[in-house]
């Protein structure tokens, strides 16, 4: 018995010590481990993990339109489907457009009566026109008539005084005298005559100034109610091309609230275009963060919807104020007692997701990381 319990110690000594072997190489690897994994964290730290300013505050944005009706009318036929895909340009909604068209035709007849109408304006200014030009004529013809009548009474009255002088010498005969009178007394009268014609025919001058001028009125009238009746088209047309709503941008069909038979007005909303290939990241920081950011800075940007593919992105732009400054109620810290409250900045992150990458749409959830790492380079740190 005493040889078989002597056999047995030491086995049992020789498997402590291995035992307590085995502990201390376990222990010496654990701090080992433990001393590798601080320092990797360490050296993680301070080269790259301080730049990283992350947030779950953030969402995906898209700059979505909502589609209005500009004029009133029945819906005819809508074109576009719920989730339906368009381009900019493609027909989303029809309205009825008789009555449009007839106000067309009616604002097409107003112009075509507003263009004769010029056209009679213009022709009556021409004869306006002609009518000065003959006046003008007329003149020159009495004046030339006066011209002679004055040469012809002058003449009249030098044979008077010739003959008299004759008459008083006994060299000519009474009778001669009185003829030579009855002449000069003929020359007076032809030259009142034509004196007489000479202002009517100025006068005939200036009343066809004066219906020149209202000529000119009249014309001036109907050219501005030719642009009246022109501009009264161009809204006709206007309205008519209205009555067929098309897409402004390219995006996905959402909201559609418009149908067939319903009487809609200017600004109801119809439905609304998503440009979900313009999709960006709006996340929203702490003023602590935003130290080192700088726009063109890398993002990993992580959608909850696929937090196993992660995207990247770049930041674009920062808000030029807080949140609580665009509030609808935004608090006024002078009134009361104050608590320190750290304020959000949305920054704007650009997605750079290839075509074939997953779909982001307007409204996910995302966790987006800075890399502020290149604001320290350049700010030479």
């Amino acid at each position: 018995m005493n040889v078989a319990v002597e056999q047995t110690a030491p086995a049992e000594a020789e498997q402590l010590a291995k035992a307590r072997s085995r502990r201390r190489l376990a222990c010496i690897a654990g701090v080992s481990l433990a001393a590798i994994t601080l320092l990797a964290f360490s050296s993680y730290w301070l080269t790259i993990g301080r730049y990283l300013e992350t947030t779950d505050d953030a969402y995906v944005r898209a700059d979505w339109v909502a589609i209005s009706p500009r004029v009133a009318g029945y819906v005819a036929k809508v074109e576009v489907a719920d989730d339906q895909p368009v381009k900019a340009g493609d027909i989303l909604v029809r309205l009825q457009g008789r009555d449009y068209r007839a106000r067309l035709d009616q604002a097409r007849a107003g112009v075509a009566e507003a263009q004769a109408a010029l056209a009679a304006a213009r022709a009556s200014q021409q004869v306006a026109d002609e009518r000065i030009n003959q006046r003008q004529q007329a003149i020159q013809q009495a004046e030339a008539a006066v011209s002679s009548a004055t040469a012809e009474q002058q003449r009249s009255a030098l044979d008077v005084r010739r003959y008299r002088g004759l008459v008083r010498d006994d060299a000519a005969t009474a009778q001669r005298l009185e003829a030579a009178s009855a002449q000069a007394t003929q020359a007076q009268a032809a030259l009142q005559g034509a004196q007489a014609a000479l202002r009517e025919q100025r006068s005939q001058l200036a009343m066809a100034k004066a219906r020149s001028a209202q000529a000119d009125a009249e014309l001036q009238q109907h050219a501005a109610a030719l642009s009246h009746a022109q501009a009264r088209q161009q809204l006709a047309e206007q309205d008519e091309q209205d009555t067929v709503i098309r897409a402004p941008i390219t995006g996905v069909i959402g909201q559609r609230r418009v149908r067939a038979g319903q009487y809609v007005v200017p600004g109801q909303p119809l439905l609304a275009v998503v440009p979900v290939q313009q999709a960006y990241v709006v996340a929203n920081y702490k003023e602590t963060q935003l130290a080192r950011m700088r726009p063109g800075q890398t993002v990993e940007i992580r959608v909850d919807s696929f937090a196993g593919q992660p995207l990247h992105g770049r930041v674009a732009s920062f808000s030029p104020a807080s949140g609580n400054v665009f509030a609808l109620l935004p608090s006024d810290n002078a009134t009361g007692n104050f608590t320190k409250i750290v304020q959000r900045f949305p920054v704007r992150i650009l997605l750079e997701t290839p075509l074939d990458g997953p779909q982001v749409l307007p409204g996910m959830s995302v966790v987006s990381t800075v890399d502020t790492r290149t604001a320290e380079v350049a700010d030479g740190h």
